[in-house]
């Protein structure tokens, strides 16, 4: 049996709800998921500030997550908030839904389109398209214009424009898959895939796959480099307690 730990960036105990669902959905047999959000931080993700802000509430849940002997962690949050420094201080392995999500795509077509909330985040996007190398393999990305907490707010506005803006997508970008830019479309991917028929790629779920093979071929973040054990230091002020 393994333990994986999905850790949702923001504070949004409804979203943390949505995403625990999408984990728990494709985790195999024999696999615990443990959801958690921020203890602290912003209520949702989308900019630079935030992510920023977001990162310790990651870190947080990443410590207390090793301290209960969990597996592996995912980061629930599209801009893979703190990844490589949650990388550092865990022992199991570290999978962020945005980098999980890129990677499944392009083992199931070569090219793929990003659909996410606002358009400023369109460009950490970007960032994680080059970082990660697969600038090359992305078409386009899209905005929906709405922010994250729309994906929560019972409407159903926001679910309906990620539909449109797939279709459109489809029909405009000559892609073979879709990304879902945002943890709280996580419930969206499997009714879109069926309907649009292309793989339509939700990140949490990817991320849970990602950990799950990992652990089962017994690898973990490598300790040797820059992703060893952070250097030991005392922390003052707010970050005392991560001592």
């Amino acid at each position: 049996m393994s333990v994986i730990q999905v850790i949702n960036p923001n504070t949004s105990d409804a979203m943390t709800a949505t995403i625990a669902a999408a984990a728990r959905a494709v985790a195999a047999p024999g696999t615990e998921i443990i959801a958690v959000s921020a203890a602290q931080g912003v209520p949702s993700i989308e900019g630079h500030f935030d992510e920023a802000i977001a990162a310790v509430g990651v870190l947080e849940q990443i410590n207390r997550g090793k301290a209960q002997g969990v597996d592996g962690h995912v980061i629930a949050c599209f801009g893979d908030p703190g990844l490589l420094a949650a990388r550092e201080l865990a022992r199991g392995p570290v999978i962020g839904i945005a980098e999980a999500a890129m990677h499944m795509a392009t083992l199931v077509a070569t090219r793929f389109t990003v659909v996410t909330t606002l358009p400023r985040t369109l460009v950490i996007a970007r960032h994680l398209l080059r970082q990660y190398g697969f600038e090359h393999h992305c078409a386009a990305l899209h905005a929906i214009d709405l922010p994250v907490l729309a994906l929560e707010d019972g409407s159903g506005i926001a679910q309906e424009k990620v539909r449109q803006r797939c279709i459109q997508a489809l029909r405009e970008d000559g892609c073979g898959a879709i990304v879902l830019g945002c943890g709280g479309m996580a419930s969206l991917a499997r009714d879109l895939t069926q309907e649009v028929g292309v793989p339509i790629i939700d990140g949490v779920s990817a991320a849970v796959k990602m950990v799950e093979a990992l652990i089962g071929l017994g690898l973990s973040t490598s300790k040797q480099g820059d992703l060893a054990w952070p250097l030991r230091k005392t922390m003052t002020g707010a970050f005392e307690h991560l001592n």
